[in-house]
């Protein structure tokens, strides 16, 4: 037998083509793991055509480093094919790697087949020598290598689909696996060469025409590596972009998830907006019609919030309406929406399993509402007012269930505030004319529909007049002289109890202001303030212009709060009032007894009078409990330095209590009602007279 020899480079090169090749194999199994559509086919194709290139070259550089004392070539056809069956062999793998599973049975015939491949390739490129005689083959050795084609098979199919899917370190895994599968088809090719032998006086048959020449294996090696570099190179290039893509999908999702939340929910309480409640009420609506049932859609706004937002400011006010909504929805089931739908209005949207259960529902969120919040490290307080319909039965579709709640609400309203109300068909004319009321209200100020009557005021021990109240009346086009209660809430709901709060403030300081020119040096004009004009910042501003404007000395009008708007903040409440004192306006307490009041901050307060509510008077003379009250009201008053105004007089035996009891003023129907100006003069010039001529 002739003797062969191996050159360690071209085995060292054989053994790292194979190292390559298998972890391109690897690498290609797992963009075909990503790959859709034609993508697959295509990294199919280019993934068979690289590993079979990779393998086969092992296999020819491996060939090339075996040297016998005869000269070698290798037919060109056997050759040829000897890298197809390689190429049909990795294509068949890849195929085989990328089914969705790849059961033990699978594996078994896979690597068979596989192997017997692989052996094929290794034999028909043995056979390309062409020698004469023919290779003698050790069956032992042959049967062991195509044992280690057919293991080796099994290993690298099993690798290849455990390691298709990204996981962590599967680069480092891939690396580690391709050299365990370089070694064992290395194993193979090399115990195959040792299973050959060369009898004596062999010659190669394909030296003649076949390939041959000492620049053969590094065309091979370099074509190789070229082929496998590229393919390598592609496949990591393209995961880097499906990568890159992948995050930019996710940034996308997240991007549309982001803008899916602000366009279908509130930006400041995170509750669901008006598109969204739309949505649920129209298949709340659908369910119903379907399946039977019912909802309750309640339309919630909140009282009181407005003078909070203008005292505190809105940072106070938005972090009041994260408050609210956190804590109206926190006992609500899941199923149930609560959405805010502008300003302090919220709509609650609520499955019930009878329409009486609403009435539940409805007292739980009135009370949760009326309990104090804490925020911004204030305690404030507010009360909700709800609006009720139920479906079926008080709307047909969508548009018509919201007004109706917000019909109900307002009826709520109007009933006191701090309730709830359920729609009937009444409302929605009254809703009508509230509506279009609130038009007129717009125009009123423009078209100086608004006009001022006032009150007269008279020294209890005297009873010489000394000023008068100034009150608003609206002069309405269709519906005549409107009092302040018919129009009044909606101004402060709206805002424009801020204009017609100034024009009343300018218009009773003129009038004032003729009155000193007349001679009546000693009187005081009167205006009230209402609670959303008294936290209104630029309150102070507008009274000195009016003074200002006017020529009006400040000690000649007199501003009357409530107490429980002087109350509601007293540390605000005092900073307002003491700059309106240091510009030197009198300070009346006004409805006094009626509200809750710490006499700490009472008498802390600016203020020059205190005004004893009519409720109290009404009853004096029948009800003791109420003649006691006034008795400590004017007790009250007479120890803190300050002037006692009862209002409401109606009757001389009042007039006469309260002026023993130490009164300094009186003011009621008894004494004068409100009328024009021009009218208020002439009654007390008239009263004058008739005085004078009683003997």
């Amino acid at each position: 037998m002739l003797t062969g020899s191996y050159s360690s480079s071209m085995v060292l090169i054989s053994l790292c083509v194979a190292i390559l090749a298998s972890y391109t194999a690897l690498d290609l199994t797992g963009r075909l793991a990503t790959a859709k559509g034609r993508a697959v086919y295509l990294w199919m194709a280019g993934g068979a055509l690289a590993m079979g290139v990779g393998i086969w070259s092992m296999h020819f550089i491996g060939m090339l480093a075996f040297k016998l004392p005869i000269d070698l070539g290798y037919d060109l056809t056997l050759t040829a094919l000897s890298l197809l069956i390689a190429v049909l062999s990795s294509g068949f793998a890849l195929w085989l790697v990328s089914q969705p599973r790849l059961p033990c049975p699978q594996l078994a015939l896979g690597a068979l087949f596989m192997g017997m491949g692989i052996a094929s390739m290794h034999y028909t490129g043995m056979a390309a020598l062409q020698m004469q005689p023919g290779i003698d083959y050790d069956p032992t050795l042959f049967a062991v290598s195509l044992v280690i084609a057919v293991g080796a098979s099994a290993a690298a199919l099993w690798i290849a689909f455990r390691l298709r899917r990204h996981t962590p370190y599967v680069r480092e895994i891939r690396g580690a696996a391709a050299v365990v599968m370089g070694i064992a088809i290395v194993g193979m090719h090399y115990t195959g060469m040792a299973a050959a032998g060369f009898p004596e006086g062999s010659y190669c048959g394909a030296l003649a025409t076949g390939l041959s020449g000492d620049w053969l294996d590094y065309a091979v090696l370099i074509t190789t590596l070229a082929v496998l570099s590229v393919a390598l190179l592609t496949s990591v290039l393209d995961a880097r972009m499906e990568s890159r893509t992948a995050e930019l999908a996710r940034s996308l999702t997240l991007a549309n998830q982001e803008l899916t939340q602000l366009a279908l929910h509130d930006t400041l309480t995170g509750l669901p907006n008006r598109t969204l409640l739309a949505d649920r009420i129209e298949q709340a609506i659908a369910k119903v019609q379907e399946q039977g049932g019912c909802f309750a859609l309640m339309f919630i706004d909140l009282d009181g919030f407005k003078p909070v937002n203008d005292a505190f400011g809105h940072h106070v006010g938005d972090l009041l309406l994260k408050a609210v909504g956190t804590r109206l929805r926190a006992g609500l089931p899941s199923q149930d929406t609560l959405a805010r739908i502008g300003g302090d209005e919220f709509v609650l949207l609520v499955e019930l399993a009878e329409p009486d259960d609403a009435v539940g529902v409805a007292e739980t969120q009135v009370n949760l509402a009326s309990q104090p919040f804490q925020v911004a490290e204030h305690e404030l307080q507010l009360s909700a007012s709800l609006g009720i319909v139920l479906y079926p039965g008080n709307g047909a579709d969508l548009h018509e269930l919201l007004r109706n709640a917000d019909a109900a609400m307002y009826h709520a309203k109007s009933a006191g505030k701090n309730g709830y109300s359920f729609f009937d068909m009444s409302m929605n004319s009254n809703a009508r004319q509230q509506l279009q009321l609130l038009q007129d209200l717009r125009a009123a100020l423009d078209q100086g529909q608004f006009r001022l009557y006032y009150q007269p005021k008279f020294d209890a021990l005297s009873r010489e007049p000394i000023g008068a109240e100034a009150l608003l009346r609206w002069e309405h086009p269709q519906h005549g002289l409107l009092l302040p209660d018919r129009f009044i809430g909606l101004a402060e709901k709206t805002g424009l109890i801020i204009p017609i709060g100034e024009w009343v403030l300018g218009e009773a300081c003129r009038q004032m202001r003729l009155w000193l020119e007349q001679g009546r040096e000693d009187w005081r004009i009167a205006v009230n303030l209402s609670t959303i004009q008294f936290c209104y910042p630029g309150l102070v501003d507008s009274v000195a212009q009016a003074l200002a404007a006017n020529g009006l000395p400040a000690h000649r009008l007199t501003l009357e709060i409530t107490e429980t708007t002087a109350m509601r903040d007293a540390d605000a409440s005092l900073a307002v009032l003491q700059r309106l004192a240091d510009m030197g306006v009198d300070l009346s307490i006004d409805d006094f007894g009626t509200g809750y009041s710490s006499l700490m901050y009472l008498k802390r307060l600016p203020a020059n009078e205190l005004k004893i509510d009519r409720g109290f008077v009404r009853d004096l003379e029948q009800d003791s409990d109420d003649a006691a009250i006034v008795s400590a009201i004017v007790a009250l008053g007479q120890a803190l330095g300050l002037r006692i105004v009862a209002e409401g007089v109606e009757t001389d035996g009042q007039q006469d209590f309260l002026t023993r009891l130490g009164c300094d003023s009186l003011q009621g129907y008894l004494l004068g009602r409100p009328v024009p100006p021009e009218q208020l003069i002439r009654e007390l010039g008239s009263k004058r007279t008739t005085s004078s001529e009683v003997p």
